[in-house]
This record gives structure tokens, sequence and C-alpha cells, in this order.
């Protein structure tokens, strides 16, 4: 479980794809610090499983001597993943937001992300303000029921506030700490993002489609 408010920019060095499957190496002290082998750590939205952690310089993917800190870490990415989410695009000097899973003692600074990309958007627009932004994001028709003005989402693993919605079309207001620290600071019209929306409408959703006296 993340809570949406990304830790570091970290970035891709090394994709390897065998098959149905990919492996990919990010580098990032921040996220890898205290990781461990079987850990979570959301990339760009999309919760993925730590199964090595490397050390070295930029391309060496050897694991880090025992008692040195890891310069970055390695997390298998299965077809199902590649297939829902922008994670199929990622190649190295890519840039990801990262966020390692929340400890139960932390604050919920955003809302409760699983890390379970819902389906991925478009960029459509930015508009500046004087010191900040509106970014205008595709809705995909499958998803447009979960999102609403004032609600939660997840935008590349961010948690953001919908600040306007149309029939295909959703905004979010980016403040300047947003824009630098997260790879929605560089996102231009047309690429693509990982979506996924509040968790409780999914919920509220099928409890009141149930039929009366709950699922048989």
């Amino acid at each position: 479980m993340f809570t949406g408010i990304i830790e570091d920019l970290g970035e891709v060095e090394a994709v390897e794809h065998a098959g149905d499957f990919a492996r990919m190496y990010v580098r990032s002290e921040i996220a890898s610090e205290d990781a461990h082998l079987g850990d979570s750590i959301a990339v760009n939205g999309v919760c993925l499983t730590v199964t090595s952690l490397i050390a070295g310089k930029p391309g060496d993917t050897s694991p880090p001597p025992k008692g040195s800190p890891p310069r970055g870490f390695a997390a298998d990415v299965m077809g199902e993943t590649l297939a829902r989410s922008s994670l199929k695009d990622v190649h190295p000097g890519t840039k990801v937001n990262l966020e390692r899973s929340v400890r139960m003692q932390d604050r919920l600074g955003g809302h409760l992300v699983q890390g379970h990309v819902d389906g991925t958007a478009a960029v459509v627009s930015r508009t500046p303000q004087e010191n900040w932004e509106i970014v205008r994001i595709s809705l995909p028709n499958d998803l447009a029921r979960y999102v609403v003005h004032k609600g939660s989402i997840a935008v590349d693993g961010i948690s953001l506030t919908v600040s306007g919605v149309g029939g295909d079309w959703f905004e979010v207001s980016l403040i300047p700490e947003t824009l630098k620290r997260t790879t929605l600071g560089t996102k231009a019209p047309g690429e693509t993002v990982n979506l996924e929306v509040d968790v409780m409408a999914k919920y509220v959703e099928k409890l009141l489609n149930q039929p009366e006296g709950g699922a048989r």
C-alpha cells in the first residue's frame, strides 16, 4: 500500500526483455537505502517487487558488497503489467516516480494507493499559471465513472486532487513542488501516464450493485 507522495525521481538504467516479462534496473539511493529483497516499491504508480539490489558504477548490476548501501534496485515486470501500464515504454534514461510502501506509523499524506494500475491515458494539454500549472489528461471511458471533481486519483503514482472533469478528460492543478519532484513536471502533451482510481469508489460501486442479501 502507498500514499501517492513521491519520495524520489529515479532513473531507469537498463531493461532486459525475456519473453513475456522484463527486468528493470532503477537508480535511486533514496528508494533503495533500506530496501530488502521482496519489498514493494511503486514505479510510476506500479507496485513492483524488489528482486535484487545493485551497486557500483552506472550500468553495473552486481549486488552491493555486504554492509555497503545499494545504489538502486531491480524488479521483474510481468507481461500483464507491461500490457496495462506505461512501463512497456521505459528505456535507459527514463525518469520514474518512486515511492516505498507505507509503514503503519507513517502519516497518510495523500490517499490510499495500491499500485494496481487501472489503465493508461495521455497528457492533453498544459496551462501554466503564475506559480502553478493546470494539466489536462484524457479519461478512458471505463474509468470515467470513478473520477469526480475534488476526488482523488493517482497519476503515475502521484496522489492528486481532481480540479476539473469533463466527459473524456480531467484536470489536476500542480504546485511547484510537484512540478519539480515528479515526472509530471516534464510530461508533454501526447505522452502516456498511468492511472489508478480511488479504490473506495470501486467498493462503493460494487456494494450498490449487489443484490439484496449480498453475493450468492
